[in-house]
């Protein structure tokens, strides 16, 4: 069974046992019980409005801190000999799929 959810105001398609990477969240957050928007199943697939009723996604978080890779970015201004060099690097948290019930 897969489930999109929304979490961090960005959607996910997730499976039960599934590990994703998702912008960094609160300390202190352990578990995490989610609505589904929408279901997929053997059977078909239900709809929510805005979510499925009596469907929970129940995850865990696994690493809460997690850096990403570095991504750079130049300012450049040609024949005035200005640049200058930048990065940033995105935090993420782990987490787990538990269950969806």
């Amino acid at each position: 069974m897969k489930a999109v959810i929304k979490l961090g105001g960005k959607q996910y398609i997730v499976a039960e046992k599934e590990r994703l990477l998702v912008d960094r969240l609160p300390d202190g957050s352990k578990d995490l019980s989610l609505d589904a928007l929408l279901i997929f199943d053997e059977k078909g697939s239900k709809i929510g409005q805005p979510t499925v009723k009596d469907i929970k996604v129940t995850a865990k978080v696994t690493q809460p801190e997690i850096k990403g890779d570095k991504v750079q970015y130049i300012r450049y201004k040609s024949k005035k000999r200005v640049h200058k060099v930048s990065g940033h690097r995105q935090q993420y948290s782990e987490i787990e799929i538990v269950s969806i019930k």
